[in-house]
């Protein structure tokens, strides 16, 4: 990076990811398991593997034991193997996943807020005539 970071606005000129620093960040936090798994972990502490499925409830064990991986190595969950017989593993939501709280936090209030309004959009984009179906341009 040179003075006044003209190489990384060069670079985010031809890469779309670099154009948007907070893609990584929401392809990290908004799949489609993690804000459940996240939330779940944070209100209700430790869990082992089937108390976490069984609250999340409709997440089947492949795609949990995926997304678990993902958020451990991404720093977000901490994985704690207790060699015992039979052996028991257990999640927990790190410091660093704790920190997206108030993120969350915002999007729980700004949905509040706003998510009458998005119905009330689609309500009145699917009743003119002249949009047609979601379809391709």
């Amino acid at each position: 990076m040179t003075a006044g970071g003209t190489d990384w606005v060069a670079a985010a000129t031809t890469d779309p990811e670099l154009a948007c620093p907070t893609s990584a960040v929401i392809d990290i936090v908004f799949s489609r398991w993690t804000t459940p798994i996240l939330w779940t972990l944070h209100t209700e502490g430790r869990q082992r593997f089937v108390e976490l499925q069984r609250r999340i409830g409709t997440i089947t064990p492949k795609v949990l034991t995926q997304r678990l991986r993902q958020l451990e190595r991404d720093g977000l969950v901490e994985r704690t193997y207790h060699p015992e017989v039979p052996p028991r593993v257990e999640y927990e939501i790190t410091d660093l996943g704790r920190s997206l709280a108030p993120l969350f936090a915002h999007l729980a209030t700004w949905a509040a807020g706003n998510l009458d309004k998005v119905e009330r959009a689609r309500d009145d984009f699917d009743a003119d005539p002249s949009r047609g179906a979601l379809s391709s341009p």
